[in-house]
């Protein structure tokens, strides 16, 4: 049966939108989740929503538990899984507050467990990881964002790196060349768990900012994000929950 999770990002951690929820408290091998899941449904499909940062933001980039948050969602019985994130945009063309639905990434991160195997004690775990993000998951979220005339880009490249910091003028050029869209401080490290646990796995991504390659603007800050992000976020919950309908079909 067809349960979808639902990651959500910075603005995300309270939507409501979910039918009579109930709270889940769900301890995994590797720790506890960011925040207990949220399980109800949405236009009647069985969805659990987790908050990456807890329900506080508590938790900075590093800080999240990814294992306990991709394990918990597998122990809740979730079948498919959509991560919302903001981004800051490597390309003039993702404006601030169009949507992306991610097709790579590019992982920057340094300090992160990104793997269930501590050990091939019990056999080797290489995960292929070549398309990292479930095609049918994102062609859904792509044309369901373009029947409600929302600004959206069918793919981009993500570059993860491991924060709180943001980028140096430098490293956003470098990220340039190397051909990353966008950037972000999340999306790696999850992927490449889901797609280790074998749960379909996609993200759209909000671009809110320009990080700081395009120096004919000043450096982005933390308000001006959550500020665009908050103007934004409607969209990204219209999306998720017009998806529904999408998937139930």
């Amino acid at each position: 049966m067809l349960k979808l999770g639902i990651i959500g990002g910075s603005g995300l951690e309270n939507p409501d939108i979910l039918k009579n929820p109930n709270e889940l408290e769900i301890s995994t091998p590797y720790g506890n989740p960011s925040s207990s899941l949220l399980s109800g449904k949405i236009n009647d499909v069985e969805t659990v929503i987790l908050a990456r940062h807890g329900r506080n933001h508590q938790y900075s980039p590093t800080q999240v538990n990814y294992r306990a948050n991709i394990k918990a969602l597998q122990q809740a019985g979730v079948t498919h899984i959509i991560g919302a994130t903001a981004c800051g945009s490597l390309r003039k063309k993702i404006d601030r507050g169009h949507l992306v639905i991610l097709d790579q990434f590019i992982d920057f991160t340094r300090f992160r467990k990104n793997t269930f195997a501590d050990s091939f004690e019990n056999g080797a775990v290489h995960t292929a990881m070549a398309h990292p993000f479930d095609e049918d998951l994102r062609k859904i979220l792509y044309e369901t964002a373009k029947q409600l005339d929302l600004n959206v880009h069918d793919k981009g490249c993500v570059v993860t790196i491991e924060g709180p910091r943001f980028s140096t003028v430098a490293e956003s050029k470098m990220f340039r060349i190397w051909g990353a869209d966008v950037i972000n401080m999340s999306t790696a490290p999850e992927a490449m768990l889901a797609n280790e646990a074998g749960i379909p796995y996609a993200a759209v991504a909000m671009s809110t900012d320009y990080d700081c390659w395009k120096e004919d603007e000043a450096p982005v800050t933390w308000d001006e994000i959550l500020a665009v992000f908050n103007q934004n976020v409607h969209n990204v919950i219209q999306l998720l929950v017009k998806v529904m309908e999408k998937i139930r079909e």
